[in-house]
């Protein structure tokens, strides 16, 4: 079902989040869905930083050593998994401002999914060049915005007059939530959790 979904996400938009607001799915669902998604740039990062080497676009490639690798990938991956269950939690908070009555599962499918192109722009860093991923970054972020502005009429069952404002909503929240994570993982490296290189 996962797989099905991933593919609909891509090829016909609109008619996949319609199938997936009439098969409202099982919290187990949506959460293996993140879970397995969010491995994508959590094992393409490691290699990328242990095999292939980071290309800055001067010097020589950087390399992390496995622990360190390691230690950054289990962070990377539960800031995924929490960000998108906090997104997941935003979106639900904010729906009744905008006279929509979700379940929480229902926001969370709509996170999960709508997250999921950025999760899938991890493959680019199988080619670990700074302005490839950033490229490839703008894209899946576009595509996560555009999956945004159509499933939230469709998800949380409101007109799309309104769907666009509380969408808009939402991408603030995402972007807040963004920056939080990204603070969070100086504050880390300033004491002491920082990459190790070989």
């Amino acid at each position: 079902m996962i797989l099905n979904h991933l593919m609909g996400l891509y090829t016909h938009p609109k008619e996949e989040w319609h199938t997936i607001e009439q098969n409202h799915e099982a919290l187990k669902s949506s959460l293996s869905h993140i879970l397995l998604i969010a491995l994508i740039p959590v094992i393409c990062t490691f290699i990328a930083a242990t095999e292939l080497g980071w290309n800055l676009g001067v010097g020589e490639r950087l390399f992390l050593t496995q622990e360190s690798a390691l230690l950054m990938s289990g962070g990377m991956y539960f800031g995924l998994i929490a960000g998108v269950f906090a997104l997941a939690y935003l979106a639900f908070w904010m729906a009744k401002t905008f006279d929509a009555d979700p379940s929480y599962t229902q926001a969370l499918e709509l996170a999960s999914y709508t997250a999921t192109p950025l999760f899938m722009v991890g493959l680019a860093a199988l080619y670990p060049a700074i302005w490839f991923v950033m490229v490839i970054g703008f894209f899946g972020l576009a595509y996560s915005v555009y999956l945004l502005y159509t499933g939230v009429p469709i998800i949380m069952n409101i007109p799309e007059e309104k769907g666009f404002i509380y969408a808009s909503s939402v991408v603030t929240a995402g972007l807040v939530l963004l920056v939080a994570l990204m603070a969070s993982s100086v504050i880390l490296w300033s004491v002491g959790f920082g990459p190790m290189y070989q």
